[in-house]
């Protein structure tokens, strides 16, 4: 069997996290699997669907290496690829249905269905719908009035059995011979409802398996018997847990950004959003947190999917997001970190000194932004602020006698950075002519030279900062 996925956003929006999981899932099971990745737009909301959000979807796919096979822009055999495309096939199939008494046209009013659903239950009463047109003695007038002209919607007749779905990641899923009633499958607008057209284009795009999110669970009953009624082959099934915040509730807008497009303009990088949107739901062979997607393209299966809901962690996410950044090639980090603002002094420095300064504040950042703001701190500031910690150490009998001669032999350096030589020659002054070890010492010297109680090794710090710098910050260090 050839693997046919598809991922069918509706474009009336952002791309979702949650959307952008299902569409790695489908896309990483069609490249493990040599198979197809179909991308299907489901625009039958056409007043709320437009044609700039299916651009910009696209875009942020792509921008997290989530190619299509097949799409809009990508068409083959089996297209089109947009619903609103497609509405002369949902309406063939259809009339079939309702030829072979499988539905019917329903010209019930507004008025008539509210009262129905008010009276569902009540002394008896049905829940479902129970509208004389799904009655055998009125299709020839339904018909009738159809030819004529009439509009109507076209409701499908629900069988009275029970269903069961073997889910891959739900399990054995039983659907009770009750659970739903007649339901409307063409509106009589002539527009399908999503439970309809779906199973037709999944019928016609033969795709094999469907990977989406545990919120399509219930809506599952209704197309299984959509399949039935058109004796088409049901594809698998593979029901992912649902995103939920810190409350246990469904992720939405409450628990911070939820499209991609903003943690896109938020300096995330695509390689960490798919490693972390995958590991929301599915395990790694081989249990590890940090891969690169395109490892998994022998790796991935529906084998590892847990069925419990999926905990967003948006602190998780910014750690697999430096994680990510210090994988990254000096070279690669450095093409990103130039591209920033605030980053002009950084910009005119050899290739030698970006080189060792991306090695060496990589460590402590998680996001490319965060390069400018350490280089400016770490780096650049010529007037530390005296902080407890910092007080403390310039309280120290020590420390006034460490910082008078740092001054002293900064002051005297002719180039524009100290090396490192340098630096060892007066830590070893310090211990052998001041008598100065251990604590003291070190702390002292770090303070007098960076107006920080920590942070990175000196000897790979203080070559970087330019002399100018370190001149203006004893010079502030001594007031």
């Amino acid at each position: 069997m050839t693997v046919r996925v598809r991922f069918a956003p509706s474009p009336t929006g952002y791309l979702h996290i949650g959307g952008a999981r299902t569409a790695l899932y489908n896309y990483l099971f069609a490249k493990a699997t040599g198979g197809t990745f179909v991308l299907r737009i489901e625009d039958t909301d056409l007043e709320r669907s437009k044609s700039e959000y299916e651009t910009l979807q696209i875009d942020d796919l792509k921008w997290l290496g989530i190619i299509h096979d097949e799409g809009p822009d990508k068409p083959g055999k089996y297209g089109p690829y947009r619903q609103s495309e497609r509405q002369d096939i949902y309406m063939k199939y259809a009339l079939e249905l309702v030829n072979k008494d499988l539905a019917y046209y329903d010209f019930c009013t507004d008025e008539e269905l509210e009262a129905m659903r008010e009276n569902a239950g009540k002394d008896g009463a049905s829940a479902h719908y129970e509208g004389k047109w799904k009655l055998p003695e009125f299709k020839a007038e339904g018909m009738a009035r159809v030819a004529a002209g009439e509009k109507a919607a076209i409701r499908f007749r629900a069988p009275l059995k029970e269903y069961v779905l073997n889910d891959r990641v739900k399990g054995q899923v039983t659907y009770p011979k009750d659970m739903v009633g007649d339901f409307v499958i063409v509106r009589s607008n002539g527009l399908p409802v999503y439970n309809y057209c779906c199973v037709v284009d999944d019928m016609l795009m033969e795709i094999t398996h469907v990977i989406r999110g545990e919120d399509h669970l219930n809506n599952t009953v209704r197309q299984l018997m959509i399949y039935e009624a058109l004796n088409a082959k049901v594809p698998e099934f593979a029901h992912v847990s649902l995103l939920i915040g810190h409350d246990r509730q469904k992720l939405s807008k409450r628990h911070g950004a939820t499209s991609v497009n903003l943690y896109r303009n938020e300096h995330y990088l695509p390689e960490a959003m798919c490693n972390y949107l995958c590991l929301l739901g599915w395990s790694h062979p081989e249990e590890r947190d940090i891969f690169d997607k395109n490892d998994l393209f022998k790796l991935f299966s529906l084998d590892r999917f847990s069925a419990h809901a999926a905990m967003y962690d948006l602190e998780k996410l910014k750690w697999v997001n430096g994680e990510h950044l210090k994988k990254m090639s000096t070279t690669d980090l450095i093409s990103l970190i130039e591209k920033e603002p605030e980053t002009e002094f950084f910009r005119q420095q050899s290739a030698e000194w970006k080189n060792a300064c991306v090695e060496l504040l990589k460590k402590y950042a998680s996001f490319v932004t965060d390069f400018p703001k350490l280089v400016n701190e770490l780096i650049l500031n010529e007037n530390p602020e005296m902080t407890d910690p910092l007080k403390e150490i310039m309280s120290w009998e020590t420390t006034p006698k460490i910082l008078n001669f740092i001054s002293s032999e900064v002051h005297k350096v002719q180039s524009d950075f100290v090396t490192e030589a340098e630096l060892n020659a007066w830590m070893e002054s310090v211990k052998k002519d001041m008598a100065i070890k251990g604590k003291p010492l070190f702390m002292g010297v770090r303070a007098a030279l960076t107006g920080h109680d920590h942070g990175p090794d000196l000897k790979f710090l203080i070559p970087l900062t330019p002399v100018n710098v370190l001149k203006k910050r004893v010079q502030q260090l001594s007031k």
